[in-house]
């Protein structure tokens, strides 16, 4: 009996071996593939399609900006005597219609059309930036689920070897070879992984609704499981990906619009030390006056021209204001760019760790854990090892399977948080 069992528990050993170089068998129906769930974020989540029509809203601002102000439209009654109110008793008593036009110095609308332009660039940006987080955050709760999934599947499988662990103390306790505390050691480690599967799925029904959350689905939509790739030896460096960012982030790309944009508004400032000016034209009709006199009609121009009398107080104290606000944005720009660099190192970093983790618990600790709980099994069998040694051993390899799923998702979320700050794949 104890032969029988402890050759099942080898061929647990060799299926859970099998399982974790193929991966877990499912369907195809079963399997949440990464691309189609990100096209699916990019296609349906709300917070992306809000700022898609921010960007298509501040287009329509550019050509506002660029308009001649509008012209105004004026009806007027012209030098009415009071002691009657006649239109026809005096020869200066005229009804009026006059239009003016108001037209900014030259190059102000051009300026301002510019830094609408500029304004629309930096939505456009902040749009695109938005679609990398919304990417990254997709990858990370991705991969999240991976390791549950992964986590999942190797508990089952520790629980199987478990209940043929209870199964042998049990086997061995009724024939007067074992004692009854093997029994309960084997029977609660069995019940404290019972409970770490109910953890786990609670867990993976949070990150399933966290995923629905950004497909705009109801939260306790199922999800097929996770899968992920073995990590590949590393081919960045960080000076590659610096330049990378510097060309292909939209972050740094608004902040760059943001310098130009203030720089315009600079320029802006300086126009406005010229006046603006308008243009008008009048048509005064005069009725026959009550004497006989005929009553000619009348056409007048105008032209009028703002003056910048309190330039020192005004329009110099805005070029003022506007280089200050150029300078501040510069700096922020640089500190943007800064971070950035700062956080592809610790990113890069990040990366490299895990992709070495994963491989020394793929090469070293895995096969040497799995070597240490055959050697105890055979000595379990031959009396030479007690009952918690075969059970700590167990638990261990249990422990390193899963810290080796833990590494394999850090690394793709690692490398997920890399594609964020360079704004493209790698």
């Amino acid at each position: 009996m104890k032969n029988h069992v402890l050759r099942n528990i080898g061929i647990m050993l060799l299926l859970w071996m099998a399982i974790n170089t193929a991966g877990i068998a499912q369907t195809a129906d079963s399997t949440l593939v990464l691309d189609t769930l990100i096209q699916q974020v990019l296609a349906q989540n709300p917070e992306l399609q809000s700022s898609f029509q921010g960007w298509e809203a501040s287009k329509t601002r550019i050509t506002q900006q660029e308009a001649l102000p509008d012209p105004t439209l004026g009806l007027n009654l012209m030098n009415l005597p009071v002691n009657s109110f006649a239109l026809d008793q005096e020869p200066m008593t005229g009804k009026q219609i006059s239009l003016m036009q108001p037209f900014p110095f030259p190059g102000k609308l051009d300026l301002k059309g510019d830094i609408a332009r500029s304004d629309s660039e930096i939505t456009l940006h902040q749009y695109h930036e938005r679609r990398n987080q919304l990417i990254k955050k997709t990858k990370l709760a991705y991969y999240d689920l991976y390791y549950i999934d992964q986590a999942l599947a190797t508990v089952a499988s520790n629980q199987e070897l478990l209940k043929e662990f209870v199964e042998i103390a049990e086997t061995r306790y009724g024939v007067g070879k074992g004692i009854q505390q093997d029994v309960l050691r084997a029977q609660v480690a069995l019940s404290k992984m019972i409970d770490r599967e109910l953890k786990l799925r609670q867990k993976r029904e949070a990150i399933q609704a966290q995923i629905n959350t950004l497909i705009d689905q109801p939260a306790d939509a199922q999800l097929g499981k996770a899968l992920a790739s073995e990590p590949n030896p590393l081919e960045y460096e960080l000076s590659s990906l610096i330049q990378q960012a510097d060309s292909t982030s939209p972050m740094l790309a608004a902040w760059k619009t943001a310098v130009k944009q203030s720089g315009q508004q600079v320029d802006l400032a300086l126009k406005e030390r010229y006046p603006d000016f308008a243009v008008g034209l009048a048509y005064t009709q005069r009725n026959e006056l009550q004497n006989g006199m005929p009553g000619y009609d009348f056409v007048s121009a105008m032209f009028n021209v703002k003056i910048p009398l309190f330039y020192n107080k005004k329009q110099n104290k805005k070029i003022e204001e506007n280089r200050i606000r150029q300078s501040s944005v510069e700096y922020r720009y640089r500190n943007v760019a800064n971070s950035v660099e700062q956080m592809l190192q610790q990113s890069l970093t990040n990366l490299e760790k895990h992709r070495r983790l994963v491989d020394l618990y793929k090469t070293g600790i895995i096969p040497q854990a799995e070597e240490s709980l055959e050697s105890s099994m055979a000595g379990y069998q031959n009396d030479k090892v007690d009952f918690l040694s075969l059970l700590d051993s167990e638990l261990t390899l249990f422990e390193f399977r899963l810290d080796y799923h833990r590494f394999v998702a850090d690394y793709h979320k690692a490398k997920a948080e890399l594609e964020a700050l360079i704004g493209t794949d790698l």
